[in-house]
């Protein structure tokens, strides 16, 4: 049995997953261990390690509202912009670093890691992408399934709002989030089949440990999932915004649409196909791909989805106090993400650096 510790607010977590970069030549920096050892106890369980040395993450406490975590986040980055001061080492957040070679990263020395590179092989390897994750806190467990089983229809448009990755190994993708690929590689990755209720959950998860196919609800790399140790739903299927504003803006947009969610009626099993459809036009094309509609299979532009999307999820918006983050998501849909933008600037330099530090500079604005 999976005890779910329920949370009776919309609380929120968020962890991003950082790159470290070398502070002249701006390549990944293995370095990530050195760090950790310097980060002060206040912030023990706000700075992390990750998967490889070249990565460190960064976890909010639990809030209660979005300004709680935009200052939680501006704290922990403060602290470790000051450690990695000493260390020639600045943080860089697109979801993939645009030239830097996999096979040169370090594996963290942590048990898991080390197990989960030992399967993955050539696959893990060539996994040097960041993520965010959102937490939402949930009451119950079957609230949390039926908000899981929802999130999917709408987990394409909140990755085409983030969209970061268009670079790998010194190459330009075609895709906006390229990254999205690079995580389809993994066992159980992507987007979730429908849930029926908890105890189906429950099964699930016990046969596949019974199996030794997972060692626990962790391995489930899925695009959203509940998180029972959290009491919460976890949405796992953004790049990173290239800037401060825009995570906190896709994060309170991202509460919003549980709150909404939490209220709605349960929604029916949607086909996979069409919302792997809408999926890969998020990250092949970001803002300019197509949607279409799972209940009536109508093709819209992202961007209407993305404005119906909006009108569902705006009274809650109001209730939450997240209003005055909207005007963001509007610049997002005039201006383009992070993909786009690194795009521009590298075709008008033709040089990764000047985009890397322009990026860099224009983070906390």
């Amino acid at each position: 049995m999976i005890k779910f510790n329920s949370s009776s607010k919309p609380t929120i977590g968020v962890e991003i997953e950082l790159q470290l970069v070398d502070k002249k030549n701006l390549n990944l920096k293995n370095i990530s261990s050195k760090i950790l050892a310097e980060v002060n106890e206040e912030f023990s369980n706000n700075i992390k390690c990750e998967l490889i040395e070249s990565m460190i993450e960064i976890n909010t406490n639990i809030c209660s509202n979005i300004n709680e975590v935009e200052n939680d986040i501006r704290k922990t980055l403060k602290h470790l912009d000051e450690i990695l001061k000493n260390h020639e080492t600045e943080i860089n957040c697109t979801s993939l670093h645009p030239f830097a070679i996999g096979k040169n990263q370090i594996i963290t020395n942590n048990p898991r890691y080390k197990r989960i590179m030992k399967d993955l092989q050539m696959v893990g390897k060539r996994f040097i992408s960041q993520g965010l994750h959102i937490h939402i806190g949930i009451d119950s467990p079957e609230v949390a399934i039926k908000v899981n089983n929802a999130l999917r229809v709408y987990l394409p448009l909140l990755l085409s709002l983030s969209t970061s990755s268009p670079f790998f190994e010194g190459e330009d993708t075609g895709l906006h989030s390229y990254r999205t690929k690079l995580f389809e590689a993994l066992p159980l990755a992507g987007m979730p089949d429908y849930l029926n209720n908890w105890q189906h959950f429950e099964n699930l998860t016990e046969q596949l440990q019974g199996a030794g196919i997972i060692n626990s609800v962790k391995d489930l790399w899925w695009d959203v999932r509940p998180h029972p140790g959290f009491g919460t739903v976890e949405i796992r299927v953004c790049d990173i915004p290239i800037n401060l504003k825009e995570i906190i803006a896709l994060v309170a947009l991202t509460q919003a649409l549980v709150v909404t969610l939490i209220k709605k009626e349960p929604y029916k099993d949607t086909h996979i196909q069409i919302l792997q459809s809408n999926k890969w036009q998020a990250a092949r094309y970001g803002l300019e791909g197509v949607f279409v509609d799972p209940k009536t299979f109508k093709k819209l532009t992202m961007r209407k989805a993305i404005e119906n999307f909006y009108m569902l999820v705006e009274p809650a918006i109001v209730s939450l106090g997240s209003k005055k983050y909207c005007k963001i998501l509007e610049e997002i849909l005039i201006f383009g993400t992070g993909s786009k933008k690194q795009r521009k600037l590298y075709s008008n330099s033709e040089n990764f650096l000047h985009m890397l530090k322009t990026i860099k500079e224009q983070f906390y604005y």
